[in-house]
């Protein structure tokens, strides 16, 4: 007796499960955007529905639910101690740094200041910070190409 298509794949909607899972997988290896990887995971318990005999309603219902709740529950949690799409770049990673002032800082005007090597143009972070060549500053932020900087504290 011959099967119909969507019979022996209901049938063995197992591995279905299990393709979609390694497919999911996949995409989430590409992107590492924490988004895809939840669903291999609701794929991978609707295959064990599907071991179990759960029929095809139970395991669509299974999967979108365990996807959904991972996504929406863990994925926060993950993203923000993975730090996902917040590496900083090389001039964000100045800020909170120490410089060396090569040339002072006056109020109103800008000097030099050497941070890892670089020498950048830099501003107090108030009027009133004044700052003499050789003292140490920290970099309070980053605006253009301009570091805005206060002396620095004594610990570090």
């Amino acid at each position: 007796m011959e099967q119909g298509f969507f019979t022996l794949i209901i049938t063995h909607m197992a591995i279905v499960w299990i393709v979609l899972a390694i497919i999911f997988a996949t995409i989430e290896g590409f992107t590492f955007g924490l988004v895809t990887i939840w669903f291999t995971v609701g794929a991978v318990v609707s295959a064990i529905v599907s071991l179990l005999g759960g029929n095809i309603a139970v395991q669509i219902i299974v999967f979108f639910a365990v996807s959904i709740i991972l996504l929406i529950f863990t994925r926060p949690i993950l993203v923000k101690h993975l730090k996902v799409g917040k590496e900083k770049n090389s001039i964000e990673s100045i800020e909170g740094k120490r410089g060396l002032v090569t040339e002072a800082i006056e109020p109103y005007k800008s000097g030099l200041v050497k941070v890892n090597g670089i020498v950048w143009t830099a501003i107090g972070e108030t009027s009133a910070v004044v700052v003499e060549a050789g003292d140490e500053v920290e970099v309070v932020r980053v605006e253009g190409v301009k570091l805005i900087v206060k002396p620095a504290s004594e610990k570090q």
